[in-house]
C-alpha cells in the first residue's frame, strides 16, 4: 500500500511551488488507491503562525487536495503537528545517543567556522570535520565545566551511499560530502532534520516526493533511517523522488517572495482550481505530447512519478491564464454564472449592488464565456450593463473617436433605431450598412458604437451585447456620445 506524505511549514502564504509538491503526492497516492498524510512541521515557534496554518488547509480544501490522514482528520498515527509530538523525538533522540548513532557535539560557532574557513582555504570539503565524534568523557566533562552546551549530531557512516531516485536514477553521496549534521539543537528543541525522517517512519511513508532542493539531504535521511531501523522505530527506506524546480523570472527559481508564487494571488484573481492545477501539473510532468488541457480526474488517471521530467520548469504566467480559460469554458453555463458571483457582487464590482440585473447577466453570461481567462475579468467585461453610464476610458475613446466618428455615429444611431433588437445579425447589418455610406469596414465602424455604449475598445460579442442592453439604453448612450463629441 502505498502511503505518501504532504507537510509544509505553516509560515507565510502557500505558494505555487508548495501546491505542485502537494498536486504530485495528491495525484500519486490517488492513482495508485494509496494513502495521503497531510502532516504539520510547525517545530519553528518564531515562524510558524496560526494563521498561516488556517490557510494551508483552506487552500488544500479550495484546490479540492483531500487527505486522508492528517488535521481535522485524524487517523492512526495522530497527532499530526509535530509541535505535539516533542516526547516522541526527545525519547528517539535518546536511544539514538545510547546506541552510538549520534553524540555531543561541543564545538562553538566561532570555531566552526575558522575550521571551515580552514578547510576551504586548503581545498578540501568545509562541512563538519568530526572534532566532537569521538571524545572521551573526560573530555566531555571538561567542556561542560566551561560552560558549553552540546547539540546532538548524527554520525554519518564512512561510505558511500547510493539510491535510486524516482526522478533523477541513481545517485551517489561520497562520505566527505555528507559529514555529521545536527539532529537536535542546545535547547532541546529537535531540528527538521530528525523530526522529518522520524516522522515518515513511524507514520510507514513508502515514497517521500519533494523538491529538488531537499535532494542533499536525502543520504543523510537515508543513514538516519537505517540506524531508526535497527532501533526497530522504522521498518524500510522509503522510495525518494525529487521534483524539479520551477523557475521564474530572468531564470532563477522561484521564491516564495515573488509575487507570481503566491497562491493567494491567483484565487483573487479568478483562478478555478481546476485551471490552476492543470496548469502546475504541466511543471515537471506531461499528459501527453499534443494535449495540455485536461480534467484532474484525467490526470490522475496517467499520472506516474517516473514520468517527471528532473530538468527545471519555467512558470509561464500567460500559459497559465490561457489554460484557465480553457478551463472555464469547459464549464457548464450554470457553473460558470455561480463561479462569477463573488465578482458580480460588491465589493468586487464597480458598480452600485441595486444597478446589478440578473436576467441581464444570465442573458449575457454565455458569450462572457467565451472571453474570460480568469474570473475577475467579468466586471470590465458586464460593467456596461449594469452601470448608469459606462466607464470613462480616455484612451479607448481616443483610440476610437478618429476620422468623423460623429457622422458615423449618427448614421448608425438611425440604422439601429429602425433595426429588429430580437437578432444581434440585424443589429450587425445595421452598423455594417452604416459603415459602408461612409467607406468603413465593418471593424472600423463598430469601434465607436462599442466605445460609446461600452466605454471600451475590447470586449463581449459587441450585437450580443447590444442586444442585451436593449434598444432605449444603447441609444440613450450614442446620444451622450456625440453630445461629448459636440462639446
Amino acid at each position: 500500500m502505498i502511503r505518501v506524505r504532504f507537510c509544509p511549514s505553516p509560515t507565510g502564504n502557500p505558494h505555487v511551488g508548495l501546491v505542485r509538491t502537494a498536486l504530485f503526492n495528491w495525484a500519486f497516492a490517488r492513482h495508485h488507491q494509496g494513502t495521503l498524510v497531510f502532516r504539520i512541521e510547525d517545530t519553528d515557534a518564531a515562524r510558524d503562525s496560526e494563521e498561516s496554518y488556517t490557510q494551508l488547509l483552506d487552500s488544500l480544501r479550495w484546490l479540492g487536495l483531500d487527505w486522508d490522514e492528517g488535521p481535522e482528520t485524524g487517523g492512526p498515527h495522530a497527532p499530526y503537528r509535530q509541535s505535539q509530538r516533542m516526547d516522541i523525538y526527545r525519547d528517539v533522540a535518546a536511544r539514538l545517543l545510547d546506541a552510538g548513532h549520534a553524540y555531543h557535539c561541543y564545538c562553538t560557532t566561532e570555531e566552526l567556522e575558522t575550521r571551515r574557513d580552514a578547510a576551504r582555504a586548503a581545498g578540501r570539503p568545509s562541512g563538519y570535520d568530526g572534532h566532537c565524534r569521538e571524545l572521551t568523557a573526560e573530555q566531555a566533562e571538561a567542556y561542560r565545566a566551561e560552560g558549553r552546551e552540546a547539540i546532538v549530531r548524527f554520525r554519518m557512516p564512512d561510505e558511500p551511499i547510493t539510491f535510486t531516485d524516482l526522478v533523477r536514477g541513481e545517485l551517489t553521496f561520497t562520505p566527505e560530502n555528507v559529514p555529521d549534521y545536527g539532529i537536535v539543537r542546545a535547547n532541546g528543541f529537535p531540528l527538521y532534520t530528525l523530526v522529518n525522517p522520524v516522522d515518515d517512519a513511524l507514520m510507514e511513508i513508502t515514497h517521500v516526493l519533494r523538491g529538488e532542493d531537499l535532494l542533499s539531504s536525502t543520504p543523510r535521511q537515508i543513514a538516519l533511517y537505517k540506524a531508526l531501523i535497527d532501533l526497530g522505530v522504522a521498518k524500510e527506506i522509503p522510495a525518494f523522488g525529487h521534483l524539479p524546480y520551477v523557475m521564474g523570472e530572468g531564470n532563477k527559481k522561484l521564491s516564495k517572495r515573488d509575487p507570481q508564487a503566491s497562491l493567494n494571488l491567483y484565487r483573487e484573481r479568478g483562478f478555478l482550481p481546476e485551471g490552476l492545477l492543470n496548469y502546475l501539473s504541466l511543471l515537471g510532468w506531461s499528459f501527453s505530447a499534443d494535449q495540455d488541457v485536461f480534467t484532474i480526474p484525467e490526470m490522475v488517471e496517467r499520472f506516474e512519478i517516473a514520468d517527471v521530467n528532473a530538468n527545471p520548469a519555467r512558470f509561464d504566467l500567460k500559459k497559465a491564464e490561457s489554460i484557465n480559460g480553457d478551463h472555464i469554458r469547459m464549464l457548464d453555463v450554470k457553473a460558470f454564472t455561480a463561479a462569477c458571483e463573488p465578482w458580480l457582487r460588491a465589493p468586487h464590482a464597480n458598480w452600485e449592488p441595486e444597478e446589478f440585473d440578473q436576467a441581464a447577466w444570465e442573458a449575457i453570461a454565455p458569450h462572457a464565456q467565451t472571453r474570460l481567462t480568469v474570473l475577475s475579468e467579468i466586471t470590465a467585461n458586464v460593467d456596461f450593463l449594469f452601470r448608469r453610464e459606462p466607464v470613462e476610458d480616455e484612451a479607448s475613446w481616443q483610440k476610437a473617436m478618429k476620422g468623423d466618428p460623429a457622422a458615423l455615429l449618427t448614421t448608425a444611431r438611425a440604422k439601429l433605431e429602425a433595426a429588429d433588437w430580437t437578432s444581434p445579425e440585424s443589429l450587425k447589418e445595421a452598423v455594417l450598412a452604416a459603415g459602408e455610406e461612409h467607406g468603413l469596414k465593418l471593424g472600423k465602424a463598430q469601434a465607436p458604437v462599442r466605445v460609446a455604449v461600452t466605454g471600451r475598445t475590447v470586449g463581449l460579442p459587441l450585437f450580443e451585447s447590444l442586444e442585451v442592453l436593449g434598444k432605449d439604453r444603447t441609444l440613450a448612450r450614442i446620444d451622450a456620445a456625440l453630445a461629448k463629441l459636440a462639446g
